[in-house]
């Protein structure tokens, strides 16, 4: 009895060590994807495929840039720390077919996503099947963390709890530069520009009217960028910022901290003077104060890539809270 009770200690111990064995931190540079795979099928049609999916062009943004910038290397390389990447595609030729998202396998927080199949056909199939959810859970991660290393020193300033009655986890490089009824604006400067939080509300029946939504959206930006976000001054002009009028802004449906929202990209650009950027805004469904919550983020950084600071935009405001 003894002994049957001890092999049942020893065994529980071993799985609770199998369990909770140490993982490493995860490394890599924010949006960065570590691609294993042959270097034949890199080579090819399948990876043809893989730089097709996870490197198309970021929208709203007036250079081009991937989504992910991609790193491969054979599976036999693909050891210590190098296996440590944050986001892992691994794709190997295999009698398995398979297409499935992994977490946590090789470090902490990772995400790989394991394709596998006999052949092309099955390869893209697999890869295809898997894309979303993939992409899904790498920039889920990359936004934690983002947000993780924001948190490191953050902005004390009260206004937007003041004015709006949210909290924002903002680093402490931005600072309020304008603070006005029902608006405020937020900077924080960087080589060759500067980069912007802006914040406000608007009537809970705003946006009533789904078959003008994309109108009124640019109809809002417009009128507080005339309001609010003066351009250089001109002679003879009145310069401020509008949204870009030769197309649209990308609107999808979104979530931001458990609130119900819209998200919206696009290129802004000022109204009787030469500027332009990027800009995400986020139009939140605030039913605890009975509004819409305006937040949004745009970068004035001419002439060099806006991706990873557009990301940095977005993990600051989904940390948004409502007090």
């Amino acid at each position: 009895m003894f002994l049957l009770v001890g092999v049942m200690v020893l065994s529980s111990c071993k799985e609770k060590t199998r369990s909770e064995r140490y993982l490493p931190p995860s490394t890599g540079a924010v949006n960065s994807l570590m691609v294993v795979m042959d270097n034949e099928l890199w080579q090819g049609a399948v990876g043809d495929k893989v730089r097709e999916v996870f490197a198309r062009p970021v929208l709203a943004t007036p250079q081009v840039e991937p989504m992910f910038s991609l790193t491969q290397v054979p599976p036999q390389v693909f050891s210590g720390a190098v296996s440590h990447s944050r986001s892992v595609l691994y794709i190997e030729q295999d009698t398995l077919s398979i297409g499935h998202v992994k977490t946590n396998v090789y470090a902490t927080p990772q995400k790989v996503a394991v394709v596998k199949g006999g052949n092309y056909n099955e390869l893209v199939a697999n890869l295809e099947k898997v894309t979303e959810e993939a992409i899904k859970a790498f920039k889920t991660n990359e936004i934690a963390e983002t947000q993780k290393r924001l948190k490191r020193s953050l902005n004390k300033e009260s206004d937007l709890m003041d004015e709006l009655g949210i909290e924002l986890s903002i680093p402490s490089a931005y600072r309020v530069g304008k603070h006005e009824d029902n608006f405020v604006w937020i900077d924080r400067q960087i080589p060759k520009g500067n980069m912007n939080i802006i914040a406000y509300a608007m009537p809970s029946n705003a946006f009533a009217n789904d078959s003008t939504f994309v109108k009124d959206i640019i109809k809002m930006r417009d009128s507080v960028g005339k309001l609010y976000i003066p351009g250089p001054d001109v002679p003879g002009k009145t310069t401020y910022m509008i949204t870009e009028q030769a197309f649209a802004p990308y609107v999808f449906p979104a979530e931001v901290n458990g609130m119900k929202a819209a998200e919206v990209r696009g290129i802004w650009e000022m109204s009787g003077y030469p500027m332009a950027g990027s800009f995400l805004t986020y139009i939140i469904n605030d039913k605890l104060k009975d509004r819409k919550l305006i937040l949004e983020g745009f970068i004035f950084k001419p002439s060099a890539n806006k991706r990873d600071d557009l990301l940095e935009l977005e993990a600051i405001l989904k940390t948004v809270k409502v007090k």
